[in-house]
């Protein structure tokens, strides 16, 4: 039987592996969502479209879930729009878990609300995405959540692009949990040969 930090390696050597079968990582210049220029892109949304490959990051998902956080330290999952709902609300099902989600604005109708589902005051929240590059979009997720009295403590991704995400989190008390940085990921790659020198350089010099 493995030891949880061999059982953290083994992921982390899966999940570059399937980034890589599945095509969700890819190289060229890409306008991120922050308007910021990067020389790689993951699209994580990519994953559900492959069966066995979904199954394989909802393990990850579900292991993470319960050793680095505790399934006793939140009461509900909070998905963030529009990557993270695959992911999160599998995630809550696995768990039995309360699944919420949170929309990019706020309805003009109806109860004209940014958090859809049931949120009680005082509800510990965990909040889940694909992955985290400055933190905008869980910053905006969280002042919703917090906005009807629920606490977020804990944040958790697949992949920090390392981009001052966790820091901008940290500042605001909530903890980042991740599966993998992008760093190593890069050195990983450039060691198994898939991607080349100037690769490694440009992402590594994308990090924060």
């Amino acid at each position: 039987m493995l030891s949880q930090k061999e059982e953290l390696v083994r992921m982390k050597a899966d999940l570059i592996q399937l980034l890589l079968r599945t095509g969700a990582i890819k190289f060229g210049t890409f306008t991120l969502a922050s308007g910021k220029l990067s020389p790689y892109y993951i699209d994580l949304r990519l994953l559900p479209s492959y069966p066995e490959a979904f199954r394989k990051i909802l393990g990850f998902y579900v292991a993470l879930a319960k050793t680095e956080i505790g399934l006793k330290n939140f009461d509900r999952i909070v998905g963030i729009p529009t990557a993270g709902i695959p992911f999160s609300a599998v995630l809550a099902f696995n768990l039995e878990k309360p699944f919420l989600y949170v929309r990019k604005e706020i309805k003009t109708h109806g109860r004209e609300r940014r958090v859809e589902g049931l949120l009680m005051p005082g509800d510990h929240v965990l909040l889940v995405d694909d992955l985290i590059t400055t933190g905008t979009s869980l910053l905006g997720a969280a002042d919703a959540v917090t906005a009807e009295g629920a606490v977020v403590k804990n944040v958790l991704v697949l992949i920090d692009r390392e981009e001052g995400g966790k820091q901008a989190l940290s500042k605001l008390g909530i903890k980042l949990h991740y599966l993998l940085k992008i760093s190593e990921a890069a050195k990983t790659l450039y060691e198994v040969g898939a991607i080349e020198q100037e690769q490694l350089k440009a992402i590594l010099k994308q990090v924060k």
